[in-house]
């Protein structure tokens, strides 16, 4: 069995040296010897790599495609991102563009030769939409204390400021129930209080029989008590009638202001009494 084994083994080394020997003669074809050969040879393998070429490029354009859409998908989330922050961008300018125009409006008509102002914005209200207060983004660190009157453009008086923090404050508006203010009719001077009602609306009541008020009179601060300035303007009388027991007049006043609409408020720091 050894010596099969053997006869074997030798055999099968001098196959594969022969074989060896004849495939380096053939790729290095010493005087053109194997031309014959190699042109057969190329011959037969040539629609081999025809289809081995054609199945890679194959291959290749498919991976190339599969490349292509990641990097269009990749382009395009990138693009509908850029656009997303675009988009925010112009409406955060356009919000400021629009917020501009309106204080500048607001500061060319506001009294300033009379108050010291500090401007704010409204950052919350009232869930319940009773008009009833605001919140803002200005406090102690800027000035605002509590009493400090609110106002709009030309001297309107919006409310007062009832609690202050670092950097907020909570205005009380002059529809809440809770704001007070003495009023009084600017054309026949006829004295009473401001009050509140519910969001609903104004009221000035108190106002002596005697009195003359009447509808579309405007309505002013009337700058009794000292805290709160001779002429800011409140709204137009709409509405002049008895009170129940028949001893005062009340005048029902509009405001010329859409609280729903507040944004950017006047807090008055200093004001010339």
């Amino acid at each position: 069995m050894k010596y099969r084994s053997y006869i074997f083994s030798s055999k099968l080394a001098k196959v594969v040296f022969i074989l060896a020997v004849f495939g380096l003669l053939f790729f290095l074809n010493p005087y053109n010897f194997f031309n014959p050969v190699r042109a057969v040879f190329l011959w037969t393998i040539t629609p081999i790599q025809k289809i081995t070429c054609s199945v890679a490029y194959k291959v290749y354009a498919v991976k190339d495609f599969f490349a292509s859409v990641w990097e269009l998908k990749q382009e395009n989330n990138r693009l509908i991102k850029e656009n997303l922050e675009l988009l925010s961008k112009n409406a955060k300018l356009s919000d400021m563009e629009k917020e501009n125009i309106f204080l500048r409006e607001q500061v060319n008509l506001l009294p300033r030769e009379k108050y010291t102002l500090i401007a704010t914005t409204i950052i919350s209200r009232d869930p319940y939409n009773l008009e009833n207060w605001v919140e803002i983004d200005k406090g102690e660190k800027d000035g605002v204390q509590k009493e400090m009157l609110v106002i709009v453009s030309n001297g309107i008086l919006l409310g007062k400021v009832a609690e202050t923090n670092y950097s907020t404050s909570k205005i009380i508006l002059i529809t809440n129930p809770d704001s007070i203010v003495n009023a009084l009719d600017i054309k026949t001077d006829a004295k009473g209080v401001l009050k509140g009602q519910y969001g609903l609306g104004l009221v000035l009541d108190m106002i002596l029989p005697t009195e003359t008020v009447n509808v579309g009179d405007e309505v002013i601060s009337s700058g009794l008590g000292g805290l709160v300035p001779r002429g800011l303007l409140i709204g137009k009388v709409q509405e002049v009638k008895m009170s129940q027991d028949k001893l005062f007049q009340r005048a029902i006043v509009v405001s010329p202001v859409n609280f729903s609409n507040l944004r950017q408020l006047f807090v008055i720091k200093e004001f010339n009494r």
